[in-house]
C-alpha cells in the first residue's frame, strides 16, 4: 500500500500508513522504508526522507541499494547536495 501511495503522489498517505503499521505493533522492514523514503521523495519531501534513513539504521536495519536510490534522489529534488 505504501508503494501505491508513492505511485500516486500521496506521501502524506503513505506516512499515515507507515504510522498505523507501528501502531499495530508491526515493525517495519527495509522494504517497507524504501518505499516510504521513495514516496517522500515524489513529494519533496527531503528532510522525511534523511530522519526516515536515520531511523531504519537505528533499527540496525541494512539500507539496500533502492533505499539509498530514493535517499539520494529525495536530496537532489531538494537541493541537498551536500
Amino acid at each position: 500500500l505504501i508503494s501505491a501511495c508513492e505511485k500516486g503522489g500521496q506521501w502524506e498517505k503513505a506516512v499515515e500508513l507507515f504510522d498505523e503499521l507501528q501502531r499495530r505493533g508491526l515493525e517495519p522492514d527495509v522494504v517497507t522504508y524504501s518505499a516510504l523514503i521513495s514516496a517522500c521523495e515524489k513529494g519533496g519531501q527531503w528532510e522525511m526522507a534523511l530522519k526516515l534513513f536515520d531511523e531504519l539504521q537505528q533499527r540496525g536495519l541494512e539500507p539496500n541499494i533502492i533505499t539509498y536510490s530514493a535517499l539520494i534522489s529525495a536530496c537532489e529534488k531538494g537541493g541537498q547536495w551536500e
